[in-house]
């Protein structure tokens, strides 16, 4: 442009052969003769040097009264669009009432946005496969009507969203509670059919007891959920939705995709609802990308599914805890269902944690897990695990009739039927019980021999007790030989009394 008018070119033939505007033509022409250049000092520049000195920029905004008001105002401008339900129309409006020859309303839009761009700059991040999965609840609560009763009851809405692929996740649970986040995490990990190195929730209680920029405190149950999966919690900073900005962006993506297409029906139920979901949600993840030849899904398939890390080998199951004190007799209390489980008896009246699901009972103490049970709901019962008695404890809770019967067979045969015989004749299997261990204990003390003797002369007797043993070997009759046979006795003649012949 300056070569053609060093060599005496007019604006509109300049115009026609460089393809460029006439008034661009002009003003670049006089931006050269107002810098009272030569060409050939023109020509020794650099690119950049001549970007600088014609590069035609926008007059910046005069500063008078009005815009030096106005800047003033940004800050708090800013301050009250962060509060719920503030509008940018809102504050304008309030704006003019005070000063009515303020800026129009695109002009106040233009510097507020100017004003946050500049202290609230954007990082752009790049997402690895495999690595981060953003997890959020919906703001719009979606809805299910009891077929009987008509009662409508708001359900929640949750979203999950890897990274890179941006695959989506969706499902309606009934809460925000932890037992219901866990459940909606685990159904997300297996629609991924992996897990990623983290998951990035927000704030919310379930997940995050205490917030923190450096270590926040993270809820113990949606912990150790994340440590079965081997999966980090990487909580977002309080109030800046920006750090996870993927899941915000799935939750309006969600609200035109499928909230449209599923509030036109009524479901009954939170599996109805999900089935709508699930399948407006497939033709969400396969819709192609703006301006692009790929979608969601096949995004997921061919970049990320091989990333994540494989599931483990049994799902998840939420775990409730109780802090219980063991009782005196060895065992803690469930008290949801009022059934009782043993525990070592060394740990009577220490303080324990016990951890619960559905399938099993296990019981800590200073991070040691001292007992674990199936876990059973019937009311009152004792299961007891016998390597957790006391010694002597253990010894009665074996006593069975079988027990006892056997030990006496091995001292011997008539002393097993003794036995026996001891303990159809009790009215309690108790009391049959402690009289067997006294009989069978006496062996130490007499032998096995003499034991045997005394329970043949105690059944002859056709007593059956612990005492006639004991007394039977104090006065030492099962030594006594019995009597070859007992003869009857002839009875003496006598004259008044006739004989057989006289009835002859």
């Amino acid at each position: 442009m300056l070569r053609m008018h060093s060599q005496g070119r007019g604006k509109k033939q300049i115009s026609t052969l460089t393809g460029i505007s006439r008034n661009t033509v002009k003003k670049y022409l006089q931006k050269f003769v107002s810098l009272k250049l030569t060409y050939a000092q023109a020509e020794a520049m650099n690119d950049h040097e001549l970007d600088v000195l014609f590069t035609l920029r926008e007059e910046p905004e005069a500063k008078d009264e009005r815009y030096e008001i106005f800047q003033r105002m940004l800050p708090e401008i800013e301050k009250q669009l962060k509060r719920k339900g503030v509008t940018r129309l809102q504050l304008w409006e309030a704006y003019r009432l005070k000063y009515p020859n303020g800026y129009g309303r695109s002009r106040f839009n233009q510097h507020v946005q100017d004003y946050t761009g500049r202290t609230h700059p954007v990082m752009h991040l790049e997402h690895k496969a495999g690595d981060k999965v953003f997890i959020d609840f919906a703001g719009e609560k979606l809805h299910i009507a009891d077929r009987e009763t008509g009662e409508v009851q708001e359900v929640e809405v949750f979203v999950a969203i890897p990274g890179c692929s941006q695959l989506t996740y969706v499902e309606a649970v009934s809460s925000q509670r932890k037992e219901d986040l866990i459940k909606a995490c685990e159904g997300a990990l297996q629609y991924f059919g992996g897990a990623p190195c983290a998951v990035v929730p927000d704030n919310l209680k379930p997940a995050v007891i205490k917030s923190s920029k450096y270590e926040p405190k993270l809820n113990e149950a949606f912990a150790d959920f994340a440590e079965h999966y081997c999966m980090a919690v990487l909580p977002t900073r309080a109030y800046r939705p920006k750090d996870k900005a993927l899941v915000e962006g799935a939750v309006k993506l969600i609200c035109r995709s499928i909230y449209t297409s599923i509030t036109q029906a009524v479901y009954p139920s939170l599996a109805g609802i999900n089935t709508a979901i699930k399948q407006a949600l497939e033709a969400h993840n396969n819709a192609l990308f703006k301006g692009r030849d790929y979608s969601r899904r096949l995004q997921f398939e061919e970049i990320e599914r091989s990333a994540l890390q494989p599931l483990a080998k049994y799902p998840y199951e939420f775990k409730q805890q109780a802090l219980v004190t063991v009782m005196k007799n060895g065992y803690v209390c469930l008290r949801p269902d009022t059934h009782y489980y043993s525990v070592p008896y060394r740990f009577v009246g220490e303080k324990v944690k016990m951890l619960f699901t559905p399938s099993r009972v296990e019981v800590y103490c200073r991070y040691e897990r001292i007992a674990i049970h199936e876990r059973s709901f019937a009311k009152y019962k004792y299961p007891t695990h016998t390597d957790h008695l006391a010694s002597s404890h253990r010894y009665v809770s074996e006593w069975t009739p079988e027990k006892f019967i056997q030990q006496a067979a091995d001292i011997h045969e008539d002393v097993a039927a003794y036995v026996n015989k001891v303990i159809q004749h009790k009215q309690h299997p108790e009391q049959a019980y402690k009289s067997c261990s006294g009989i069978l204990s006496l062996a130490r003390k007499v032998g096995n021999e003499r034991l045997t003797g005394a329970c043949r002369r105690a059944d002859s007797y056709g007593v059956y007790n612990y005492p006639i043993i004991v007394e039977i070997l104090a006065k030492k009759l099962d030594t006594l030989e019995e009597e070859a046979s007992i003869q009857e006795e002839l009875m003496p003649e006598h004259t008044n009394i006739r004989g057989s012949e006289y009835y002859g």
